[in-house]
């Protein structure tokens, strides 16, 4: 289910060489391309915050431009994760 029309010129993107269109709100390119055909949210939905923001940066980490910033990011919300349970 689309939070947006996915008519809207807006939220729609083109890809550049075969004309392709994709949702860049509702399904962006760099979290349905997993070659699982799994989409990101479909797992991250069911753990935590950090955990699931974790889990977010190292999906993609390999389909944005700058992978080493993604990991660093999943590392600091790890980190975020064990620093919360290590004061439980």
């Amino acid at each position: 289910m689309a939070l947006f029309d996915e008519n809207r010129a807006d939220i729609i993107g083109q890809n550049g060489n075969d004309g392709e269109h994709y949702d860049s709100v509702n399904h962006p390119k760099h979290y349905t391309a997993h070659p699982s055909g799994v989409e990101c949210i479909q797992i991250t939905e069911h753990m935590g915050f950090c955990l699931g923001n974790a889990m977010k940066y190292i999906w993609r980490a390999d389909l944005k431009a700058d992978a080493i910033e993604d990991l660093k990011k999943a590392a600091w919300y790890i980190q975020r994760e064990i620093e919360r349970r290590s004061k439980q």
